[in-house]
């Protein structure tokens, strides 16, 4: 975890967006000493964003399956997988 003040991205914004894009991690600014923004790089928020999507549809397939809902073959499930793997590394939005 990087932490840094929020003057930084005023004087060094090159140097954040270069820190957030070499890290993959959110960059945490401060004001006053109180934690103020997070910044983070498009590629490190589209990838959390597919991991979030694939999380909530993860819960709603166990929800439906403890609710006695019929569940899925096995190559079903398999492609259902391979479309989230791919959607979690490239960052694909539906």
């Amino acid at each position: 975890m990087t932490i840094k003040p929020s003057a930084a991205i005023r004087k060094n914004y090159n140097e954040i967006a270069e820190l957030c894009k070499t890290s993959g991690e959110p960059i945490y600014l401060t004001r006053n000493g109180e934690g103020d923004l997070v910044v983070m790089d498009i590629e490190t928020f589209a990838r959390r964003e597919s991991m979030l999507r694939l999380r909530e549809r993860l819960v709603e397939a166990e929800e439906s399956r403890l609710n006695g809902n019929a569940g899925h073959s096995i190559k079903d499930v398999a492609a259902l997988m391979q479309k989230a793997v791919q959607e979690t590394l490239h960052g694909s939005r539906q």
